[in-house]
C-alpha cells in the first residue's frame, strides 16, 4: 500500500464509499437488499507508520460481493486493504462453529476455583465459552462473557444458573454453578448492533482477575496496528496483530433462532505465526494489547467519536498501561489473514462495558 491517510481523511473516505456501496446496490436487481447483505465491510485499516487504509472485506459465497468488493477498491485506490473472510460465525456455542472438543483445547476446560480468566464457562444449557474478565456491576464482582455463551437463547431469564466449567466441558448443575446470569445486551433476530455481551453475578466475590501479563484494569480504543492477546478455553495464549477498526456491516451468521446479524464499530485481528488466533470456543475472551502503549502528543490525539476529542471509553490512565484491555472476542472466520488460519472480530471494550454498565475490576472508573 501506498502512503495512507490521517485518521480524519480515513473515516471521510469510508463514509464517502459506504455510500456508494448503497448506490451500486440500488442500481441492481436486489435494490431493496440492505447494504449490510452485500457481504462487504468497510473500516479503517491501521498501518505501521500511523496512517490509515481503508480496510475493505468481502464475504465469499454471496453475489454481490466480489462485485462490490471490486468497484469500492477502484474508488477508493491505492490505500484500499482488500480482503477476504469467508463466512464469520461466534466462536462459541450457535452457527456451524461449536466448541473444539474437550480433549483437544489448550486453554482450561476444567473445573477452576478460584475462579480466573480464560476459562471455560457457559449458561446452564450452553455448551462452553470462555470467561473474559471481571466487571463490578451495582459494586457487585461479576463474570463478563458474550450473550451467546452466558445466555445462548432468547427463552434464557435472569437468574438463570451459569457453570464453570461449561456442560460442554462436564459442568453440571448445581456441582458446577458459579453464578447467575444477571444481565446482558439484547440481540434480536436479523438486527443490527454494536455488542454480544452479557454478564453473571458470582456467588463467590473472590476471584483471581490476572492474565498472562498480569492486571488489566484500564481500557484503550486502539488507533494502530497494535499486537494483542487473549487467553481462551479453547487456545489458550495467542498473540495477534490488528488489521482493521471501525469495521461496519460485519455480518455474522447466527443459526436459526437469531439468524444473520450485522455489527458495526467491530475490530478485526489477524494471528500473528502460524496457528490461528482463535477458534471455537474462544468466545468470551478478554483481547488486550501487549508491547507497551504509544501515546501521541496532544495535537494528534484521534478524534474517535466524531466529537473533535478522544473517544470517551479511553479511561484516563490507560495512556500509562501497556496492557489495556481493547475488544472482547466473540466471532471469526475459518479463512483470511496473512497466515490463512482465520480472522477474529471483537466488540470494542468501551462499548460493552457501557451497554452493560460495568466496569473492569481494579479500575479507577468510578
Amino acid at each position: 500500500m501506498d502512503d495512507g491517510l490521517e485518521h480524519g481523511a480515513a473515516r471521510a473516505l469510508k463514509t464517502e464509499l459506504a455510500g456508494f456501496v448503497q448506490e451500486l446496490l440500488e442500481r441492481r436487481v436486489e435494490a431493496s437488499a440492505v447494504r449490510a447483505r452485500a457481504g462487504v465491510a468497510l473500516g479503517l485499516a491501521p498501518q505501521p507508520d500511523g496512517s490509515f487504509g481503508l480496510a475493505v472485506r468481502y464475504r465469499l459465497g454471496v453475489p454481490t460481493a466480489r462485485m462490490v468488493a471490486r468497484r469500492v477498491a477502484e474508488q477508493a485506490g491505492p490505500v484500499a486493504d482488500v480482503r477476504r473472510t469467508g463466512r464469520i460465525a461466534p466462536l462459541g456455542p450457535v452457527g456451524p462453529r461449536p466448541p473444539v472438543i474437550t480433549a483437544q483445547a489448550a486453554g482450561e476446560t476444567g473445573r477452576v476455583r478460584p475462579l480466573r480468566p480464560g476459562v471455560s464457562i457457559a449458561h446452564v444449557t450452553v455448551t462452553a465459552g470462555t470467561l473474559g474478565a471481571f466487571v463490578l456491576v451495582d459494586d457487585a464482582v461479576c463474570a463478563l462473557s458474550n450473550y451467546h455463551v452466558l445466555v445462548g437463547s432468547p427463552s434464557a431469564r435472569i437468574g438463570d444458573h451459569v457453570l464453570q466449567p461449561g456442560p460442554y466441558d462436564g459442568g453440571l448443575d448445581p456441582q458446577d454453578k458459579v453464578g447467575e446470569l444477571a444481565g446482558f445486551a439484547p440481540l434480536s433476530h436479523g438486527g443490527r448492533f454494536v455488542v454480544d455481551a452479557a454478564y453473571a453475578r458470582l456467588d463467590d466475590p473472590h476471584v483471581d482477575p490476572t492474565y498472562p501479563v498480569g492486571s488489566v484494569t484500564t481500557t484503550a480504543a486502539p488507533v494502530g496496528a497494535w499486537e494483542v492477546e487473549k487467553i481462551g478455553r479453547t487456545t489458550g495464549v495467542t498473540r495477534g496483530r490488528i488489521t482493521a477498526i471501525e469495521l461496519d456491516d460485519v455480518v455474522v451468521g447466527y443459526g436459526d433462532e437469531l439468524g444473520e446479524l450485522t455489527f458495526d464499530d467491530q475490530i478485526e485481528v489477524e494471528g500473528l505465526g502460524v496457528a490461528p488466533f482463535s477458534r471455537g470456543g474462544d468466545s468470551g475472551s478478554l483481547v488486550y494489547r501487549v508491547g507497551g502503549l504509544e501515546v501521541p502528543g496532544p495535537a494528534a490525539a484521534p478524534d474517535l467519536d466524531g466529537s473533535g476529542s478522544p473517544a470517551d471509553d479511553c479511561e484516563p490512565d490507560a495512556e500509562s498501561d501497556p496492557n489495556p484491555a481493547v475488544g472482547l472476542l466473540f466471532a471469526g472466520s475459518e479463512t483470511g489473514g496473512e497466515n490463512g488460519r482465520g480472522l477474529t472480530y471483537l466488540n470494542p471494550i468501551g462499548r460493552v462495558l457501557d451497554a452493560l454498565g460495568a466496569r473492569l475490576v481494579g479500575s479507577s472508573a468510578g
